[in-house]
């Protein structure tokens, strides 16, 4: 899974954020579900922001809170068929720009938060994801799969990552199989911290 997560560094990039349309934020190191992310779809690529926690556009409630379910994730091998996400999963794919996602082990109350990033030549990893506009917000999800040997056995599940020649694939159609087989991270271990903590510390390697 996909639960927190730092901004990207789209500074020298093809979506150079002072050319989108957006009003830029500072950059964050523990976005979490429900906060506003930048995405990316259309063709030419155009960056919006969404509320990460996907709410489908026939949802009947009068506020976000009204929906319920945990939807920050869909699981690319269910998607397709789930009332939730499979009218978005033919019309509504985006990529998520991160510049890392954390993951957790160990027992509950002593868990351990690591830190992913690329180890390939791009500072920032391109999400997989699925974007549903309800009322006036725009909603978005971030596609997981079956882990790779890229999560060092530290969880089941990783985002699906998505390298130059997938995100085409993506956001064209594609069934999503074998997307992110090939991602490369690296990893360390980092402090825990609580909701509230934020800033480029929370990403310091410890020793193990």
């Amino acid at each position: 899974m996909c639960g927190r997560f730092i901004d990207p560094n789209l500074r020298n990039t093809e979506v150079e954020m002072s050319q989108i349309k957006i009003a830029p934020f500072p950059r964050r190191y523990n976005v979490k579900p429900t906060d506003e992310v930048v995405i990316l779809a259309k063709h030419p690529l155009t960056a919006f922001t969404a509320r990460w926690g996907l709410i489908p556009s026939w949802f009947s409630g009068d506020a976000p809170k009204d929906w319920k379910a945990a939807t920050f994730n869909a699981r690319v091998e269910d998607a397709p068929t789930k009332p939730t996400f499979r009218q978005v999963w033919r019309h509504g794919r985006c990529l998520i720009p991160v510049g890392g996602f954390y993951e957790w082990t160990g027992p509950k109350g002593r868990r351990q938060p690591h830190f992913f990033r690329s180890a390939g030549n791009e500072e920032n990893l391109f999400l997989a994801g699925l974007a549903s506009r309800w009322h006036d917000l725009l909603t978005c999800t971030i596609m997981t799969r079956a882990a790779t040997d890229a999560m060092a056995g530290l969880h089941e599940r990783m985002p699906v990552i998505l390298n130059a020649d997938e995100r085409g694939a993506w956001l064209g159609g594609s069934d999503g199989a074998g997307l992110g087989d090939d991602a490369r991270l690296e990893h360390h271990p980092v402090r825990p911290f609580s909701m509230r903590d934020d800033g480029p510390e929370l990403i310091e390697a410890i020793g193990d």
